[in-house]
């Protein structure tokens, strides 16, 4: 039985109050998998080009498994009929075209600019079993949209459609965040805080300013982002809550208030202060009551404080040793461990969801790289060799690392797979994109 249903337009459109749209940075793959899944995605019966971006649901739906560098979306060809339904599907033929599985759906409009959306995602080489001609159906889902809801909806059918055949949840109805950079010919600046679908598409500026914005965090809700902006040229930590649109002042003691992170809980906040001894040190605040805990204090540089996920430890870089390594702080004993130790610089961690493996900013004779660390063996993985890339951050379901690269001369986005083989670029036609963050499941 076709399962139908509305999908929530907070959901589809996203989690933010209306905002001014900016230029869209474009998703360019430059590296997939050797290994990647062949399938089909077959134009939707009725569908127009009313998505937002002058496009469709299926070629959304294309693009999103294309660019995860796990699938090889092959092109429908120019067959006189396409297939709608499940029993029009000429499986030797699609098995020819070098295809495992199939995606047929239809549009239909309903009444007060609503649409009934279906699909099925069908396997190719199931078994035959003429007492259940559907056996080779692995999703039939229908939804219920307006046109605002589209692309939110094709995004949501690529997540399905990546966890049935991944078995890992998809990550294309989640957001990042970054700084976009305009530099002037006459020496100013402008900074725009924006907001965008994982595939750059949609992108809204939640702050813009003469004065530099750094440092974007997301809550692990996803309803609110913490950044640091020196505007009034005061280096503060702002809140900023994506639901209402208004944003507070957490932190601005005297000297440097930066590099905001949220507990797992969303009720502390990780920050670097120079409260007291004028040396950058680790704090956590309480967000309800405002109070400080202090968590080091040494005479060298603590910075970038990042929370384990289930909030028994921070890590942070530290030039303690002498140059930038990574430490742990365990909350229990109160004890400070290093943790990295090949290269002489290691900066900017940040873990994946099972706590496992440690991303950072490494650096040896090649730059600096985006590399990967086994907590439990040591072992250090170069993931990238752009020589200029900072600023890692994870995908929420750990399989993706979003970052800062140059390349050509400009500042843009660059996303790496945690196995090193899947490398894309997210470049900007606008000025020079730093600092991303990429949101948790919405």
């Amino acid at each position: 039985m076709r399962f139908c249903r509305k999908i929530q337009l907070w959901l589809i459109a996203g989690l933010f109050f209306q905002l001014p749209a900016q230029a869209a940075l474009q998703l360019e793959l430059t590296q997939g998998m050797n290994a990647a899944i062949p399938i089909v995605i077959v134009p939707f019966a009725n569908q127009t080009s009313n998505v937002s971006g002058n496009t469709t649901l299926s070629q959304v739906i294309s693009n999103d498994l294309q660019n995860s560098g796990e699938f090889n979306v092959k092109a429908p060809g120019m067959l006189a009929s396409l297939p709608v339904q499940v029993s029009q599907i000429n499986t030797t033929y699609w098995q020819k075209q070098g295809a495992n599985d199939i995606v047929i759906g239809q549009v239909h409009p309903l009444s007060a600019g609503k649409y009934e959306v279906l699909f099925q995602l069908v396997n190719l080489y199931a078994p035959v079993n003429p007492q259940n001609p559907n056996a080779a159906v692995l999703l039939n889902q229908g939804f219920t949209v307006n046109q605002a809801g589209m692309r939110g909806l094709a995004h949501h059918i690529s997540d399905m459609i990546y966890q049935k055949l991944t078995g890992v949840r998809g990550i294309f109805s989640t957001k990042i965040a970054y700084v976009l950079a305009q530099h002037y010919n006459n020496g100013s600046a402008y900074y725009r805080l924006i907001v965008a679908d994982e595939d750059g598409f949609g992108p809204q500026t939640l702050l813009s300013s003469g004065q530099p914005i750094m440092s974007p965090t997301w809550s692990h809700d996803g309803h609110s982002l913490a950044y640091v902006s020196f505007q009034g040229h005061y280096q503060n930590i702002y809140l900023q809550n994506l639901l209402s649109g208004s944003r507070q002042v957490v932190a601005n003691f005297p000297g440097i208030n930066s590099s905001p992170a949220f507990s797992p809980n969303n009720r502390r906040l990780a920050m670097v202060l120079t409260l007291n001894t004028g040396n950058p040190n680790i704090y956590v605040m309480d967000l309800a009551t405002h109070h400080l805990t202090q968590i080091t204090n040494d005479t060298a540089i603590d910075t970038e404080p990042t929370w384990s996920p289930d909030g028994s430890a921070l890590f942070f870089t530290s030039s303690r040793a002498g140059g930038p390594e990574i430490y742990r702080y365990n909350f229990a004993d109160h004890q400070v461990a290093r943790v990295t130790f090949d290269g002489g610089y290691n900066a900017r961690a940040c873990l994946t969801p099972h706590a496992n493996t440690l991303v950072i900013i490494h650096a040896d004779g090649s730059g600096y790289n985006i590399a990967k660390q086994d907590l439990n063996s040591g072992r250090l993985s170069i993931l990238t060799g752009g020589g200029s890339d900072d600023s890692p951050s994870l995908a929420p379901n750990g399989k993706m690392i979003l970052y800062g690269t140059r390349f050509a001369g400009h500042e843009m986005l660059g996303l790496v797979s945690m196995d090193g083989r899947v490398k894309l670029r997210l470049p900007s036609q606008q000025g020079d994109v730093q600092d991303p963050s990429w949101s948790p499941f919405l």
